[in-house]
């Protein structure tokens, strides 16, 4: 009992601990809608990068991304960057661009059907978003969506921008 709390205690603490310390983002490099190679170390230090993991069969995620996009919307001319990484695998992954035009988003859609990145960045459910600084370090990692999850996200970004 005594080693069972012990041990409970080492997990609160360590989630704790990694929430305050930035770690590297993997860098991944991922084909986009229009079939060209998008590598996340191109985009580092031009901005804070959100990147969020999706999936078409995934309801929460659909709301999230409607919001993420007039986030993106609202600071992209501040040098925020996005990139939603759809996780459909060859069944679903013809149902992405559809999905995306019909929403007019505007963000860079990447494909993950192996999920490799997803993995890389110990994703274990969507969504998943992760918030990047201009250093490439990792500062913001949430899963799952409901509402008013976004207030913290665009918080972040705003602290990131500098912004009040």
């Amino acid at each position: 009992m005594i080693k069972k709390a012990i041990f409970i205690l080492f997990l609160g603490f360590l989630s704790v601990f990694s929430q305050n310390q930035s770690s590297k983002a993997p860098n991944f490099e991922l084909e986009n809608l229009s079939g060209e190679f998008v590598e996340l170390k191109d985009f580092l230090g031009k901005g804070p990068i959100l990147i969020n993991f999706w999936a078409t069969w995934c309801k929460p995620c659909m709301e999230e991304l409607k919001i993420y996009n007039k986030i993106y919307e609202k600071y992209k001319s501040n040098n925020l960057q996005m990139f939603a990484i759809s996780v459909d695998n060859e069944k679903s992954m013809s149902k992405v661009l559809p999905f995306v035009r019909s929403n007019n988003y505007k963000f860079q859609v990447l494909l993950d059907s192996e999920n490799q990145t997803a993995r890389d960045y110990y994703v274990q459910t969507v969504p998943h978003t992760f918030l990047i600084n201009s250093k490439g370090e990792i500062v913001y990692s949430h899963s799952g969506f409901k509402k008013g999850d976004e207030i913290q996200i665009e918080e972040h970004i705003k602290k990131l921008l500098k912004m009040k």
